[in-house]
């Protein structure tokens, strides 16, 4: 046997580097901390013991501290390549993804211990004002091409309205004109990306087809807005009631061109993960509000899809880590 006779064996094995560590998988860290704030949801509204979403915050933050140690090393070892991912018209909307984690963790983290969990809310709201800032002022440069706009962009527009989701009830003094700041900027910001982005995906090229999973993203707004809407108003009303039943609509519409003819399986998956939590946490809210057997049903449904979905991810993730093929080249 000679290795001429099987040419795969001569084919070097993928190389792993942090080098190649995406800034995206960090919406890893969102879809976890969004299961477990649904799974704790569930249990005012089923009954269901709060050992899962413990559970997932567990590996919540555990994730969170394996990308953040990372994609450390690789700001480190390989600055230039991280330059260059935050200063790209796509990939640098991702880096909004670590802003909204250490904003969800502290809501993960303020159902075992408060102090802390404002802390990490604090620090998570600093640094998403900061990057939102940033990410959004540097688009008036002009210029800007319809290839480039994309779901992506709608990332720092959530996560701002996401400083109010996680810090609505935060006792500080200060929080109250904090979260309204940030669903002020937040709301104006995503509704203005939302409509250029429909205008783009309505009148030029469809989406690459590693993309098509971030059209998830577009639901994103409606369902982080109902969540933020009520946790500054204290009341679920007609309003909320819209903003939720469009962003299902939106779900249905997009589901279809999502998950019918599903892209290979890269980190830019994960963009699903969180506005699918989004979606759980506010059928979650709006079916205990409208005390509906109906409406309780679909939020069971929801979070039954949304805990298979954030499985088959991690399962997947997990692999290929393992076979060397998530930080190759």
């Amino acid at each position: 046997m000679t290795l001429a006779a099987h040419p795969a064996a001569t084919l070097p094995a993928p190389r792993s580097s942090v080098k190649h560590l995406p800034v995206n998988l960090f919406g890893a860290v969102m879809g976890l901390s969004g299961l477990s704030m649904a799974w704790r949801g569930a249990g005012s509204a089923f009954g269901v013991s709060p050992v899962i979403g413990n559970a997932v915050g567990v590996v919540a933050v555990l994730a969170f501290l394996a990308l953040a140690a990372g994609y450390l090393a690789k700001w480190l070892r390989y600055p230039d390549a991280v330059r260059a991912e935050f200063s790209h018209p796509v990939a640098g909307n991702f880096f909004g993804t670590i802003a909204i984690a250490i904003l969800l963790l502290s809501s993960v983290v303020s159902a075992h211990h408060e102090t802390l969990g404002q802390m990490i809310w604090t620090l998570g709201t600093v640094i998403t004002v900061g990057l939102t800032f940033v990410i959004a002022g540097r688009l008036l440069h002009g210029r800007t091409e319809a290839a480039n706009v994309v779901p992506a962009w709608l990332i720092p527009g959530v996560a701002t309205l996401d400083i109010a989701v996680a810090g609505g009830t935060m006792p500080m003094a200060w929080a109250h004109e904090v979260n309204l700041l940030a669903v002020g900027v937040g709301t104006v910001i995503a509704l203005v990306f939302f409509t250029m982005i429909i205008s783009r995906l309505i009148h030029h090229d469809p989406l690459p087809a590693g993309m098509v999973p971030s059209l998830i993203i577009l639901i994103a707004p409606f369902e982080v807005g109902f969540l933020a809407y009520v946790n500054m108003t204290g009341s679920v009303d007609m309003f909320a009631g819209m903003l939720f039943y469009f962003g299902l609509f939106l779900f249905l519409l997009l589901s279809w061109r999502v998950f019918r003819r599903p892209a290979p399986f890269a980190p830019s998956w994960w963009a699903i993960s969180f506005p699918m939590a989004a979606l759980s946490n506010a059928a979650l809210k709006y079916a205990g509000h409208e005390q509906s057997a109906v409406l309780a049903w679909l939020a069971g449904l929801i979070l039954l899809v949304l805990t298979t979905a954030i499985v088959v991810l991690f399962v997947r993730t997990l692999h290929s880590l393992f076979t060397h093929r998530l930080l190759a080249a």
